[in-house]
């Protein structure tokens, strides 16, 4: 009977108050809207394993980030090609560095001042430029000013390569101005903005002071200034001779091997039941003719098969300009508006592995063209300027003379 005097006083807590017996309700518990959470009150489930431990579940690969995760599978890597890429990374410092002190006043530089550059230097934020200069005792050196202050600076060593490398350049730049013109060519409106051409100017091999140098060719260029103030290239005169690409030329010497370097496959059923080389000629009737990069690609439908050849031919003759026959992401984004190109530049290049070998990360890649290349990554045909730069990178890993 206690426990039906327990239950009757949970359903009317005041009769308890008033009379010691209760009639019991045998409905009455449960209509009170409590009676569940007073009785789950008494019991704890805190024992239950209602989880599985951390120790036994099952460890999720994390997905690798697009800064770090490579572009090429290990069995598409080209090793020798990929090297390239580490050797320029482990050269940032001393390219940058070079071009920001070759623009200061006497070549020098306070070090504290230069603790503080670390982008426009090229070495990581929160590391000691000192350890970086270290690396390269025969390009750079400090020293102690009247002032009490330390200074950077270059070597006189690095002075007489300074000289010798301004003698290549004065000496090429008929060659250079040639180049500026077949850019000039191939953009949307034969124009370009001055800035870009300067961001981009130790990819072709042209000297920091060439919008001073323009003005010696008036029947070749003009510079233009917007309302905005930005200062804009443009070709004065269009010159046939100039506007045959790389691939032309070479279609004159090697036919298949041109016909070779681009896949534009046609979608077809397997009931054709076609052979590799049934293939290989259907895909031609697709591929040929190809789309000159010094057409006007901005009037063509921007995801038609002409636009894309169009799109691929200009990254091809685009590279054939470099002096090392690559090109990062940064320089071709540079050029997005004045080329066409599309965000999907990256999988179209993917798209033609014959031609192009794409190295580095996916945040971060260079574009090659292979066949410029041999098997050992050497390029094979260096100009003066390549072979200044390799004779730097020499002599920068070096201790002593």
């Amino acid at each position: 009977m206690a426990w039906r005097l327990f239950l009757s006083r949970i359903s009317n807590p005041k009769s308890s108050q008033t009379s010691t017996f209760t009639i019991f309700n045998p409905r009455a518990p449960f209509q009170n809207p409590n009676y569940f959470s007073l009785l789950a009150s008494h019991f704890s489930t805190s024992f239950l394993v209602t989880k599985t431990p951390k120790k036994f579940r099952k460890k999720r690969k994390k997905k690798e980030s697009p800064r770090t995760k490579l572009v090429q599978s290990e069995p598409n890597r080209v090793p020798a090609l990929e090297r390239i890429v580490e050797r320029d990374a482990f050269f940032r410092f001393l390219i940058r560095s070079k071009e920001f002190l070759s623009k200061q006043p006497h070549h020098v530089l306070r070090l504290d001042d230069a603790g503080k550059l670390y982008r426009e230097l090229g070495f990581p934020r929160g590391r000691k430029v000192a350890r970086f200069i270290q690396r390269h005792p025969l390009i750079f050196e400090t020293y102690r000013h009247d002032d009490g202050k330390m200074w950077l600076g270059f070597t006189d060593f690095m002075e007489e390569l300074l000289e010798e490398e301004r003698a290549i350049m004065d000496s090429m730049e008929v060659d250079r101005v040639a180049k500026v013109r077949k850019l000039l060519m191939m953009s949307a409106g034969k124009r370009i903005p001055l800035s870009k051409i300067y961001h981009c100017r130790l990819l072709f091999g042209i000297p920091d002071d060439f919008r001073d140098r323009v003005a010696k060719y008036p029947n070749y260029f003009r510079v233009v200034v917007e309302d905005d103030g930005r200062r804009v290239l443009e070709l004065v005169n269009w010159d046939p001779s100039l506007a045959v690409s790389a691939l032309e030329s070479e279609f004159m010497v090697d036919e298949e091997k041109v016909k070779r370097a681009f896949k534009f496959a046609v979608k077809h059923g397997k009931d054709l039941d076609l052979d590799e080389n049934d293939t290989r000629k259907l895909n031609l009737l697709n591929t040929l003719p190809l789309v000159s990069p010094y057409s006007d690609g901005s009037k063509l439908d921007l995801w038609t098969l002409e636009a894309e050849k169009y799109r691929v031919g200009v990254l091809h003759e685009f590279l054939s300009l470099t002096l090392e026959k690559r090109a990062s992401i940064h320089h071709i984004v540079e050029f997005k508006e004045e080329f066409s190109l599309t965000k999907h530049t990256y999988q179209m290049l993917l798209k033609q592995p014959r031609t192009f070998y794409l190295a580095g990360t996916e945040m971060n890649w260079v574009v090659f063209l292979k066949d410029a290349y041999d098997e050992n990554g050497v390029l094979i045909n260096k100009g003066p300027q390549v072979d200044f730069t390799e004779k730097l990178f020499k002599h920068a890993q070096m201790q002593e003379r």
